[in-house]
C-alpha cells in the first residue's frame, strides 16, 4: 500500500470547493496525522511505546481498564447509523411531486372541505410515501439484526491488582482500551493498533487496508527491541499489527497503542460518515421532477385565464385549473418508482443480490463503468501453485516432489502457499512419495533466512511411517524451500535434466532470469533445493543449509475465476467498461488481468495520480484499464475523475480501502463478507463476489429504470396532449370541456392501470446498453408524442358537438361525458404503443399484469357513465352509436401514433 500523504498544496480542494472535495481534503489529512503518530511509535524502542499509553508489559489493572475504557469510549469506529423511523418516514415523503400535490390538495380542501379530490389526492400521497418508508425502514432492520449476531472478543493481558499475576482473559473488541496488552494468534482479528512487543513467525493479512492478497510478514521481534528505521507508511512497518487486519500465522503480544477513531482504520472511517454526494440517480430524478413542474407552472395559469375569460366563472376556472395541475402532475411517480425499485429489491434478492439503498437499482442499471478490485472478484481469493519448473522454466515432477516433501514433513504451522503445494500433489494422483520417506529433524522458518528446511530418511523399500521421526535406514535428505535470493545464495551446484552440475556465474544469471521472469508474469516465486547427508545424525541446524542443488522453483497466483472472463464478457456486451483498482502489486494486477481477458495496456500506479490535476486526471482514467497500488484517496478520486467524465461510476469493494470509494460512486458495491464499514459504505451487497452475480443485477437495474421511464413519458405525453386539448377546448366551446372531478377520477383510474408498469418486460434490445435521465429527451418526447392525442380529442370534440349535437350548456354533460371515455380509453391503450418501439401485440406484447389492469381501466371507463356514481360525477349514459365512432378515432389515433413513433426512432435513434 502506498502512504497516505496529502496531495502538493496547489491540489487540495480549497474551502470554496465542493463538499465532495473538503471530505477527500479532510480524509487525507485524518490518515496523515495518524499515519505520522504511528510512524513514531514505530521508530522508536518497545519501552517507549509502553511508556507512551502509561502501560506495562503485564497489562493493565481490571480498575485502570474500566476507568480507560470511560475516558476514551468504545472501540469502535464512526458507521453510518440509521435515522430514528419518524426521520425515516418524513423523508419519504420528501419529493417535489408530493410537495405540489400536497399544495393543491390543501387549496382544494380550502376551497370546499368536503371536496372528493382531497380524498383521492391524500390516497395518492399516503401510499407513495408509506410503500417507500416500509421498503427501506425494512431493509434497514434487517442489516441491524445481522450486525447485532456477531460479538469478536480478543485475548487480553489483565490483573486483579497492582501487585496480582497477569492472566489472560477474552474480552469483547470494543473493550479494549490504550494500554492494554494483548495476545495474538493465527486467525485473530488485531482489535486495535498495536506495537508488537514480541513476535514469532507471524504473517498478518492486511489485505483490507491494503489490497495486498498475499500475508505480509511481521519482524521477529523480542521484548526489549530498539524500534525499526522510521517509515512513512504504517501499513509497511514490521513491529505494528493494525486495527482491521487479521493473524494468518505465528503468534505476538503488543500494546494497544490507539483505538477506535485514533486508528489508522478509524481515522479513514471518521471522513466517510455524513450526507452522501448526489448520485445519478438523485440528479436525474430533480432534473426530470423540475422539467414537469416548470411546464405545469406555466399550463396551468394559461388554462386558468382563458377558462376565467370565457366562461367568466373564475371560481370555477379556479378550480378547473388545480385538476388540470393534477393531470399535468405525474402524481404516481413516487409511487410508481417505490414499487419499481422494491420489486427490483425483491428479483435482486433472488439472485443474492441485497438493495440497502432502493435508488442504488437503477444507478446500477446506468453504470456504463465498474471499478473493482482483484482478489476475490477476478480472483478466487486463495493461493494455488500454478506452475512447478526445473532450471529452464520447464515443467518437472521432480520439483513438484520435493516442495511436497517440504511442506508435507513440516511440523510448524503450514502457511498459504506449503498447503497451495499439498492440494496440487493431492490433484496429482501419480504423485505419492510421503511412504518412501521418514522425518529425521527440521530446520524451521524464520524471517532472517526467509525459507525453512526438512531432514528426511530415505526409506530404501519405500516403507517406514510418513509423519514419524528419527533416523531411518536410508540416506538423510535435506530439502531447502523459501525465497530465491536466499536459497540461491547456498548453492553450488544445480539440476540440469537429471544430471548435477556445478552451478557457474552464468548459470546463477540464467535461473535467477528465470525466476524473474515468472516474477515479472505475477507470480510469486519460491525456490527448492537439496543436499544429501554425508554422514547422517539425528539433529541439524542452520549451518547444514550449505552446498545445496538447486532443483527449480515453485510459482504461486491467486489463480483467476473460471466464470470471470465470460462474466467480463457479459458486462462488455452490455455496455459496461470494467476498470481494475486495486492496491496490490502492478505485475500480479496485470497478469491477473490478462488471464481474464481485459486490454491491459499501460498500468497506472496509484502515486503516479497524486500529480496529476482533475483534467489530466480525467483523461488517463477514460483510456486506463489497470490501476494498482492505489491507496483510498486514490480511489476515490480515479471515481470522481470518471463521473466528471460523463460515466456512471459503480464501484466493488470490500476492504477499508475501499469504502471512500464505495461512498463516492454512483452505485457502491460491496459483498457480505466484507469489513463492516465497506459494507455502510455500499448501496448494495453481494452475497457471493462475483460478477455474474452482479451481472443479473444489472440487468434487472435496467428493467427498473426502463419502467419507470415507461411511465413517465407515457402520463407526460398523453398528460400533455389532455392540457392542449384543454386549451383548445376552453378557448372555443361555451362550457367546461370537463368539469374538475372527471379530470381527477380521470387521472385516478389511469394512474392506478399503471401501477403494474413495474411488472412490465422490457424489450432485450433495451437492456443491451446502460441508460440514464434525460430530462431533455423527455420534453422533447412530452411535446412530439402529446399533440397527437390532441388531434383525435379534438376529432371527438367535433363529433359529440355536430354527430350527436352536445353544443350548448343543456347538453354538456353528455359532451362531457364522452370526451372523457375517449380521453380515458386512448390514454390507457397509448400504453401499450408508447411501452415499445416496436409494433405493439404482434413483435412486443406487454406482462399478462400490466394487460389485466389495461382491461380493467377501460372497463372502468365505459361502465362510470352508466353506473349508479354518473350523477354524483357529473355522468350521462351514452348513445349506443356513440361506440362505433370511439372505436374509430382509437384505431386512426394508435395507427398515427405507430407512423410517429417509427419517424422519431429513425430521426433521434432511441424511444424510450
Amino acid at each position: 500500500m502506498t502512504m497516505l500523504t496529502p496531495r502538493s498544496p496547489a491540489k487540495l480542494a480549497p474551502p470554496g470547493r465542493s463538499r465532495r472535495e473538503r471530505k477527500a481534503a479532510e480524509l487525507e489529512s485524518r490518515t496523515r496525522l495518524a499515519g505520522e503518530r504511528l510512524a513514531g511509535i514505530s521508530a522508536g524502542p518497545g519501552v517507549r511505546a509502553l511508556q507512551s499509553v502509561d502501560a506495562s508489559p503485564g497489562g493493565l489493572t481490571r480498575a485502570e481498564a474500566a476507568l480507560r475504557l470511560e475516558r476514551h469510549g468504545a472501540n469502535v469506529v464512526a458507521h453510518e447509523r440509521a435515522p430514528h423511523w419518524y426521520v425515516q418516514l418524513a423523508k419519504a415523503f420528501w419529493n417535489p411531486f408530493i410537495a405540489v400535490l400536497v399544495l393543491l390538495a390543501a387549496v382544494m380542501y380550502w376551497q370546499d372541505p368536503a371536496d372528493p379530490g382531497v380524498v383521492i389526492l391524500s390516497v395518492m400521497v399516503g401510499i407513495s410515501g408509506l410503500l417507500r418508508f416500509w421498503q427501506e425502514f425494512r431493509s434497514g432492520r434487517a442489516a441491524d439484526a445481522l450486525k447485532r449476531l456477531v460479538t469478536t472478543t480478543c485475548a487480553v493481558q489483565r490483573r486483579a491488582g497492582s501487585g496480582s499475576v497477569p492472566t489472560t482473559v477474552e474480552v469483547p473488541m470494543n473493550q479494549v482500551v490504550p494500554g492494554d496488552v494483548v495476545k495474538l494468534a493465527a486467525g485473530d482479528l488485531i482489535p486495535a493498533d498495536l506495537r508488537l512487543l514480541t513476535a514469532k513467525d507471524l504473517m498478518i493479512s492486511q489485505a483490507a487496508l491494503s489490497g495486498e492478497s498475499l500475508p505480509v510478514a511481521k519482524a521477529d521481534t523480542r521484548a526489549q527491541d530498539l524500534g525499526q528505521q522510521a517509515t512513512t507508511d504504517p501499513v509497511e512497518a514490521d513491529n505494528l499489527a493494525l486495527m482491521g487486519t487479521s493473524v494468518t500465522s505465528g503468534t505476538a503480544t503488543g500494546v494497544v497503542v490507539a483505538t477506535g477513531a485514533d486508528t489508522w482504520f478509524g481515522s479513514m472511517a471518521g471522513s466517510l460518515v455524513g450526507e452522501r454526494p448526489q448520485t445519478n440517480f438523485d440528479t436525474g430524478v430533480r432534473r426530470v421532477s423540475f422539467l414537469l413542474i416548470r411546464f405545469m407552472l406555466v399550463m396551468v395559469p394559461v388554462v386558468f385565464m382563458i377558462n376565467g375569460l370565457t366562461k367568466g366563472d373564475w371560481d370555477e376556472a379556479f378550480l378547473f385549473g388545480i385538476a388540470v395541475a393534477v393531470g399535468l402532475t405525474p402524481e404516481m411517480l413516487p409511487m410508481v418508482v417505490s414499487a419499481n425499485l422494491a420489486r427490483g429489491a425483491v428479483a435482486m434478492s433472488r439472485r443474492k443480490v441485497v438493495v440497502k439503498r432502493l435508488n442504488a437499482i437503477q444507478n446500477l442499471g446506468a453504470m456504463d463503468v465498474l471499478c473493482t478490485d482483484k482478489t476475490g472478484t477476478l480472483t478466487e481469493d486463495r493461493i494455488v501453485l500454478d506452475r512447478y519448473l526445473d532450471v529452464h522454466g520447464d515443467e518437472d515432477g521432480e520439483v513438484l516432489e520435493y516442495g511436497y516433501l517440504n511442506a508435507h514433513f513440516q511440523t510448524g504451522l503450514r502457511n498459504l502457499m506449503d498447503q497451495a503445494v499439498i492440494d496440487r500433489v493431492g490433484e496429482a494422483e501419480e504423485v505419492v512419495v510421503d511412504t518412501r520417506f521418514s522425518m529425521v529433524d527440521e530446520i524451521p522458518f524464520d524471517f532472517a533466512r526467509r525459507r525453512m528446511s526438512v531432514v528426511l530418511a530415505r526409506n530404501p523399500l519405500g516403507g517406514g511411517s510418513g509423519s514419524g521421526t528419527g533416523s531411518g535406514t536410508g540416506e538423510h535428505v535435506i530439502i531447502t524451500k523459501g525465497a530465491v535470493e536466499e536459497v540461491l545464495d547456498l548453492c553450488t551446484h544445480m539440476t540440469d535434466r537429471g544430471a548435477t552440475v556445478e552451478l557457474t556465474e552464468q548459470l546463477r544469471w540464467h535461473v535467477t532470469r528465470i525466476a524473474e521472469d515468472n516474477n515479472r508474469r505475477g507470480l510469486r516465486v519460491l525456490a527448492v533445493a537439496t543436499r544429501t547427508v554425508d554422514t547422517p545424525r539425528e539433529t541439524y541446524s542452520v549451518a547444514d543449509e550449505d552446498g545445496l542443488t538447486l532443483v527449480g522453483f515453485l510459482a504461486f497466483l491467486d489463480p483467476p475465476k473460471a466464470d470471470a472472463a465470460r462474466a467480463l464478457e457479459g458486462l462488455a456486451d452490455k455496455g459496461i467498461a470494467v476498470k481494475v483498482v486495486t492496491g496490490d502489486n502492478d505485475l500480479v494486477a496485470a497478469r491477473v488481468c490478462a488471464d481474464v481477458g481485459l486490454d491491459v495496456g499501460t498500468v497506472v500506479l496509484g502515486p503516479e495520480t497524486d500529480a496529476l490535476d482533475d483534467a489530466e486526471l480525467r483523461a488517463l482514467a477514460a483510456r486506463t484499464t489497470v490501476f494498482a497500488k492505489v491507496n483510498p484517496v486514490q480511489k476515490a478520486r480515479i471515481v470522481r475523475a470518471l463521473q466528471a467524465g460523463g460515466h456512471t461510476v459503480g464501484f466493488l469493494g470490500d476492504g477499508i480501502n475501499d469504502a471512500a470509494a464505495l461512498r463516492d460512486a454512483d452505485v457502491g458495491i460491496s459483498v457480505d463478507t466484507a469489513v463492516d464499514i465497506a459494507k455502510e459504505s455500499a448501496d448494495i451487497i453481494l452475497l457471493e463476489k462475483d460478477l455474474t452475480v452482479l451481472e443479473q443485477g444489472v440487468l434487472q437495474g435496467r428493467t427498473t429504470f426502463g419502467n419507470t421511464i415507461k411511465y413517465i413519458k407515457m402520463t407526460a405525453s398523453s398528460n400533455f396532449g389532455n392540457v392542449f386539448s384543454v386549451l383548445v377546448a376552453s378557448a372555443f366551446i361555451p362550457f367546461q370541456p370537463m368539469l374538475a372531478i372527471m379530470l381527477l377520477v380521470q387521472n385516478l383510474v389511469y394512474d392506478i392501470a399503471q401501477l403494474a408498469t413495474p411488472w412490465d418486460r422490457m424489450d432485450e434490445e433495451y437492456l443491451r446498453r446502460p441508460r440514464n435521465w434525460d430530462a431533455k429527451g423527455i420534453g422533447r418526447f412530452m411535446v412530439t408524442i402529446g399533440p397527437i392525442s390532441s388531434i383525435f380529442d379534438i376529432a371527438m370534440f367535433l363529433i359529440m358537438w355536430h354527430v350527436f349535437a352536445a353544443n350548448s350548456e343543456a347538453s354538456q354533460s353528455l359532451f362531457q361525458s364522452g370526451w372523457f371515455v375517449e380521453g380515458l380509453l386512448s390514454q390507457t391503450l397509448i400504453v401499450h404503443m408508447i411501452r415499445t418501439r416496436k409494433i405493439p401485440f404482434v413483435q412486443s406484447r406487454a406482462s399478462w399484469p400490466v394487460m389485466v389492469m389495461t382491461v380493467l381501466a377501460v372497463l372502468t371507463g365505459l361502465w362510470l357513465p352508466f353506473s349508479p356514481l354518473a350523477s354524483s360525477l357529473g355522468f350521462t349514459a351514452l348513445p349506443a352509436g356513440y361506440f362505433p365512432w370511439l372505436i374509430g378515432v382509437l384505431l386512426a389515433y394508435c395507427t398515427l401514433t405507430q407512423f410517429v413513433k417509427t419517424w422519431y426512432v429513425r430521426r433521434f435513434g432511441t424511444w424510450l
